[in-house]
């Protein structure tokens, strides 16, 4: 961190802390920032509400029973998914990511070949080893689907339960909330929209986080830096944010070099690699040529969401339904902005987790509660600042441009056809791309002065959202999911 942010930070930091006394300021825990590092999340495909958070509640219950001491004791143990977890968890791999939750795997680090088809490959007499090697008997039958069942947390909701030698009562029972992003919250937990922890740059709307750079002459990423420093240091978060990249790389590199249908049984081609060949025969052509850029940002993206559909390794951003975008325009940026470069590629993921930290605090990353405008929305927001930003706009201009974004997808649904994270899903991170890319370029060319603020437009996303009918949001019960079966 520069000597001036950590001159600026450190001030801010004795005022809104009170370190001196020991005191701390209420203040200082509202802040909407959370950091980069959880916003981008490395996890497995096809849905980061439906495959990454119930696997993590899984993890968190079997760990709860072995912190209890009862996991010896456990006989039988089983999962209710409710709401859209139970209207849409077959085709998004739910049942599979909580069997391979209970067996102790992470999302982060474990291999997405043990966990596709751990559930719908079970045969009769099937044995599950829960984490610390307990063995129980487990069958299909003991994942349940309750999609009119609504709990009043989250509509991404699951139940586990554990039972023992008397089977009458179980031994644990707990109720976790899936709430987008891979994050999530047990029952009875406090709803905390915002961060808990004490940081130098809080900021809490739209409208404070461009005056804070206004007034210490930072950009978001500035801010956005202070933040994670003071959480994770300079050097764990340097370290994190390459880490993210890589994968983000990883994941397109992958897409664009195989070939094939997606898994589900739509039939789906993938389109990335035909393209990528398509595109690399016409660079090779002699001069002058069309510009291919529009192209190539449409196989970025389509390459991380046809790895996201088949199960791959994906990032969060900050949906596994939305992980297209940020990747394909950092991408883009890298590739046909001259003068890029790594930490360019940090301020750029930075200033998208500033942007997004914003609406997950103030409204929803989550399509089940807000729609698609709440996954593709907010990253083609987050990627339009982002890029904005590395461009060399201005606070103003990078606030404009992710207002910009996220104004376009207003009352988008999320209705997935068949409950896969394929249609409408995959093409819409593509369209979405070039909706970033325009609209970070558009910013670009005002002095960031804007009718309407960045607040406003996420505001009018949250009341969208909780207007929209449910069948439009993650349910598959209405719109493209059911029109297509009748064409």
């Amino acid at each position: 961190m520069s000597a001036q942010i950590t001159e600026v930070c450190g001030a801010k930091a004795a005022a809104t802390t009170g370190r001196g006394n020991g005191e701390e300021s209420s203040s200082a825990c509202a802040t909407a920032y959370f950091s980069a590092l959880d916003l981008f999340s490395i996890g497995i495909g096809p849905s980061s509400s439906h495959t990454v958070g119930p696997m993590r509640a899984a993890l968190a219950f079997v760990e709860h029973l072995a912190a209890s001491g009862r996991l010896p004791d456990v006989t039988r143990i089983g999962c209710s998914l409710y709401g859209s977890l139970g209207a849409t968890g077959l085709g998004h791999g739910t049942p599979d990511a909580i069997l391979a939750g209970l067996a102790g795997l992470r999302p982060e680090t474990c291999d997405p070949r043990d966990v596709r088809a751990a559930w719908s490959s079970l045969e009769q007499g099937a044995t599950l080893t829960l984490l610390g090697g307990h063995e129980v008997p487990i069958s299909k039958d003991d994942i349940t689907f309750e999609p009119h069942t609504r709990l009043t947390g989250h509509p991404n909701a699951l139940t586990l339960c554990a039972w023992g030698l008397t089977d009458v009562l179980p031994l644990m029972q707990e109720t976790f909330y899936s709430i987008g992003g891979g994050f999530i919250r047990q029952d009875g937990d406090p709803i905390e929209t915002r961060s808990s922890v004490s940081q130098p740059m809080a900021y809490s709307s739209g409208n404070e986080l461009p005056a804070l750079c206004d007034k210490h002459g930072l950009d978001f990423c500035d801010v956005a830096r202070a933040n994670e420093e003071s959480i994770h240091g300079s050097v764990n978060l340097d370290s994190g944010l390459d880490d993210i990249w890589a994968a983000m790389h990883g994941c397109v590199e992958a897409g664009l070099h195989v070939e094939g249908v997606l898994p589900g049984g739509l039939g789906v081609k993938r389109r990335a690699c035909a393209i990528r060949l398509q595109l690399e025969e016409q660079e090779r052509l002699p001069a002058p040529r069309p510009s291919t850029a529009v192209e190539w940002l449409h196989a970025f993206a389509l390459a991380v969401n046809e790895e996201n559909a088949s199960g791959g390794r994906v990032v969060t951003a900050p949906t596994n339904g939305a992980a297209g975008i940020i990747p394909a325009v950092g991408h883009y940026y890298l590739r046909f902005v001259p003068g890029a470069s790594a930490s360019g590629i940090r301020r750029f993921l930075l200033t998208a987790a500033a942007i997004g930290s914003l609406v997950k605090a103030n409204a929803s990353i989550s399509g089940a509660e807000g729609g698609c405008q709440a996954e593709v929305g907010t990253a083609c927001a987050m990627a339009s600042g982002a890029l904005c930003a590395v461009l060399g706009g201005t606070p103003r201009q990078v606030e404009n441009a992710a207002e910009i974004a996220m104004e376009y997808h207003l009352g988008l649904t999320c209705d997935p056809v068949g409950g896969l994270v394929q249609v409408p899903c995959i093409e819409r991170n593509a369209i979405a791309s070039a909706t970033a890319v325009s609209a970070a370029r558009l910013a670009l060319h005002g002095d960031g002065t804007h009718l309407v603020s960045l607040d406003t437009v996420i505001e009018t996303m949250r009341q969208t959202g909780r207007d929209m009918m449910t069948k439009y949001k993650e349910t598959s019960e209405g719109g493209l999911a059911v029109n297509f079966t009748v064409c």
